[in-house]
């Protein structure tokens, strides 16, 4: 697996760049701003994009979606239940912030559903209480999860913004707590974890 990391935006958001070594086919997770930064990364690593996904619809993990689009081609894909977000600024007058409109979805991802990049598939998890369209991506062969902002290093997302519910994100949260221990859990702010340490150490948890 292709895999590279890059953050961006205002809030600091992880961007992730997915691609399959033989194909060259890949995807990008959450441009959440710099597009010419992560647009000039997929020419160097040489990707042709098939998806641009969002985990939710979040102003910080959207921002550059139109960019990245018009770019690349590639079909923007999110949860339904947090499509409406995408023409709405995601949110970012909750904090002050004046958003910008992302194009509307081109596909609806749901629970199940698996996306494929040449040799890697990405699996969809329906995991709501952050927002009520959060999901993860989840590569099993290669024992990868990219949570948006479910799960952190020693953390969890937030569940106080319009539509986040902490009852719900902890049964998303236990949820991901069964994947193997030595899952890779790639989220959308912060350093890389795995699950096997969450759920050992995560003082949120206990």
């Amino acid at each position: 697996m292709i895999l590279k990391t890059l953050c961006v935006g205002m809030l600091q958001t992880n961007c992730y760049i997915v691609g399959c070594e033989d194909t060259k086919e890949g995807a990008i997770i959450d441009p959440g701003g710099d597009a010419k930064r992560i647009l000039a990364e997929v020419e160097r690593l040489g990707l042709e994009i098939k998806h641009v996904i969002n985990t939710h619809g979040h102003f910080d993990h959207t921002l550059a979606n139109k960019e990245v689009v018009k770019a690349t081609g590639a079909p923007l894909a999110i949860h339904s239940a947090d499509a409406p977000m995408l023409t709405q600024g995601g949110g970012a007058f909750f904090f002050g912030i004046m958003g910008k409109a992302s194009p509307p979805a081109d596909a609806i991802l749901e629970e199940g559903q698996v996306l494929t990049l040449g040799q890697i598939e990405l699996q969809v998890l329906h995991t709501p209480g952050h927002s009520p369209g959060s999901i993860c991506l989840y590569n099993e062969k290669d024992g990868v999860l990219f949570d948006g902002d479910v799960l952190f290093n020693m953390g969890m997302g937030r569940y106080d913004l319009p539509g986040g519910d902490y009852g719900v994100l902890m049964e998303s949260i236990q949820r991901l707590l069964t994947l193997p221990d030595e899952t890779t859990v790639y989220p959308g702010h912060g350093p890389a974890t795995t699950i096997g340490r969450e759920r050992r150490g995560n003082p949120f948890l206990s």
